[in-house]
């Protein structure tokens, strides 16, 4: 069933938990996460974005996602994540994705309000949702990453929960990317999250809080993220590394023909299985 990200959410919240946001970069990856998602019976996301063309394009994976999640049993949105155009916006919606993530976190505050203004504009002619972010996920801004100061963030690339207000007023988006301490890759050491950012921001802005640079943070962490207002989590990079050390492990023992086909269903079971756990925990069915 193919919804909005705006309903996708309002399920979230009506149910306190989170939607996992999965960025798909090969056919694989999607049919391991949709049936695992089927399997529990929970909602998901389905993201696609312009970095990840060197796999596979988002003009070529999008149509595919959008018809997966039509026939799909459980809640579908067809996002893309991460859009630094509106260019980007634009083929998205035509494409028939429910929901766009306009990025001008790089920008100014004003350019960032007046490009996210055009493509919420944009994607209300579509009937779809959007969401911006404000604050930065980079491994470049963030020590948590491993880098400088040992467990510690440059403060001021966190999201401050007034100038957040302001930007969600201005431009009426669905969901708001913040930034509390997570990156995006893999983490050299415990990430240091400020949950009392993350309410202060959700008690300011009253919309949908969305975590990027969810891979490897703990389960209990997810748990406080998700009980401070965090309602659609990204997750990839840990999902890719467990399939990545499955195959790595199988293919060290295989003593016959080693087949691409296998390598393929050996690297799809060990990401349905860490969807399924990640959908779980996010969903507070364990």
């Amino acid at each position: 069933m193919l919804i909005s990200l705006e309903q996708i959410l309002g399920i979230a919240e009506a149910r306190k938990i989170a939607v996992g946001s999965f960025n798909i970069t090969s056919l694989e990856v999607a049919q391991s996460v949709l049936r695992a998602a089927e399997e529990l019976n929970q909602p998901v996301i389905l993201q696609s974005a312009p970095g990840h063309s060197n796999l596979i394009a988002v003009n070529e994976i999008g149509p595919i996602l959008v018809l997966m999640a039509e026939k799909s049993h459980v809640p579908v949105c067809v996002h893309l994540d991460h859009g630094e155009t509106l260019e980007d916006v634009h083929q998205a919606l035509e494409m028939g994705f429910t929901s766009v993530m306009y990025d001008g976190s790089a920008l100014s505050f004003e350019e960032n309000v007046a490009n996210t203004r055009a493509a919420v504009e944009m994607a209300w002619d579509y009937g779809a949702s959007v969401e911006a972010e404000m604050g930065f996920m980079g491994r470049e801004e963030f020590a948590s990453a491993g880098e400088e100061v040992e467990g510690e963030a440059f403060s001021g690339v966190y999201t401050d929960p007034e100038q957040a207000k302001e930007f969600v007023e201005a431009t009426q988006i669905d969901a708001l990317a913040c930034s509390f301490g997570t990156v995006h890759g893999i983490y050299m050491q415990e990430p240091c999250l400020d949950f009392d950012r993350i309410k202060a921001i959700k008690d300011k802005i009253n919309k949908p809080i969305v975590m990027h640079g969810g891979s490897g943070v703990s389960d209990e962490d997810f748990k406080k993220c998700i009980a401070n207002g965090v309602r659609k989590i990204n997750y990839y990079t840990y999902l890719a590394k467990e399939a990545g050390e499955v195959v790595r492990d199988k293919c060290a023992k295989a003593k016959e023909n080693l087949f691409y086909h296998d390598i393929m269903l050996w690297g799809m079971e060990a990401m349905k299985k860490n969807a399924k756990h990640a959908i779980s925990v996010f969903s507070n069915l364990q």
